[in-house]
């Protein structure tokens, strides 16, 4: 078969690409390697500037009544410090406020909601090869042990960061700064319903938020170096209970939420985590979420960059431009858009991760609070994001 678009992966930016593109009458194809629901690694915030676009596709209502409490503060803990401020509102005539959801039910409501709007969704369905051809692409794929090919105009990758792929940048080297990532549930914790901490530890940074039906989603990074270390050190333990202690150890504030707390399921972990800035449009390949660019999870906006980006794009695909102009409109406004996080993400996760920085910090954190929402301003929790199709 022939369709017009090919998306590569179902999380929230695949699945979003799938769902504006078919809403707008094109014949879309979505394929996804693994089965759902599934758990994955993520620290399950969506900002509240991703509002109006779930509105947009009419999956607010089901969002907000599935998500955790609102959450209307930010904060740090570090070494024996807890401080926190107010979240900052959106700019725009409504007052919203961010949430968190798993993605075991975020990424399956949104994929439902593309196939409801009229896009083919294969699952489990891997991507063998992608050929380039005249008049777009010719795609095998192998899902439950068989083999297909289709034929499509237009290929959007939205398969993420992690996994190398023929179509995607290659796989760097192990280093001893790779960031691995960890997270995990807890139920009965003392972390206030509306408060959404960052804290920092040696060698890593992590935060915590209620999520889903009561549960607090913990997820940290940490250096490889340090996951080392920790393990040599607890050398009977788990990596991620190794990972746990060394947290509790340099950060009270985890101490005291936890002091109570039950695991709940078992810990998840992935990495290592690629942030950076990555083309957008290449070998006429368009790339959306964690694969065109990805930020620290330190600012805790994967999910809204991933959900944003896709309708960025399709804003443009559906303009009428050649595939040449929407090629360069979105390169220059995902940069412009979404440049800025990153760069913040990068220097915030700097400072976290070193104890040296973090004491020259945190008097001036005590002493002035709101630097806090200054921080949730510049990584991009209170501007909506606009295209300019003409």
């Amino acid at each position: 078969m022939t369709y017009d678009a090919l998306v590569i992966g179902g999380g929230p930016s695949g699945a979003t690409a799938a769902l504006l593109l078919a809403r707008a009458g094109w014949n879309v194809v979505l394929a996804e390697k693994t089965a759902y629901p599934r758990p994955k690694v993520c620290g399950e915030f969506i900002s509240a500037t991703s509002l109006p676009l779930l509105r947009e596709i009419g999956l607010d209502e089901e969002f907000i009544a599935a998500a955790g409490p609102p959450v209307r503060r930010v904060g740090i803990f570090a070494r024996d410090a807890m401080v926190t401020a107010a979240m900052p509102r959106v700019r725009g005539p409504l007052c919203e406020w961010g949430h968190a959801l798993g993605r075991e039910h975020l990424d399956l409501m949104l994929l439902r909601a593309a196939a409801r709007s009229g896009a083919a969704v294969l699952q489990p369905c891997e991507v063998a090869e992608l050929r380039r051809t005249r008049q777009g692409f010719v795609c095998t794929l192998a899902a439950r042990q068989a083999i297909k090919q289709l034929a499509t105009h237009l290929v959007i990758a939205a398969n993420g960061s992690w996994q190398p792929a023929p179509y995607q940048i290659p796989a760097t080297p192990h280093r001893p700064s790779d960031l691995l990532a960890f997270k995990a549930h807890f139920r009965g914790t003392d972390l206030p319903a509306d408060l959404m901490p960052l804290f920092a530890f040696p060698g890593g940074y992590g935060g915590m938020v209620h999520s889903d039906d009561g549960r607090v989603s913990l997820s940290c990074c940490i250096r490889r170096d340090t996951l080392q270390l920790c393990r040599r050190d607890c050398e009977m333990r788990p990596a991620a209970a190794a990972v746990l202690q060394h947290i509790e150890v340099a950060c009270l504030g985890v101490r005291r939420v936890l002091r109570r707390a039950n695991l709940e399921g078992a810990w998840l972990a992935a990495g290592p985590i690629r942030p950076g800035i990555r083309p957008c449009y290449a070998d006429g390949i368009f790339r959306i979420g964690n694969a065109a660019g990805e930020a620290h999870p330190v600012v805790a906006e994967g999910i809204s960059m991933a959900l944003q980006s896709a309708w960025l794009l399709c804003c443009h695909l559906t303009a009428g431009h050649s595939q040449d102009e929407v090629a360069r409109r979105y390169h220059a406004e995902w940069k412009a858009t979404f440049a800025p996080r990153i760069y913040a993400a990068a220097l915030f996760a700097c400072l976290a991760m070193q104890p040296s920085a973090v004491a020259a910090v945190l008097p001036l954190l005590r002493a002035f609070p709101r630097i806090l929402a200054l921080g949730a301003r510049l990584s991009g929790k209170t501007t909506e994001i606009v295209a300019a199709t003409r």
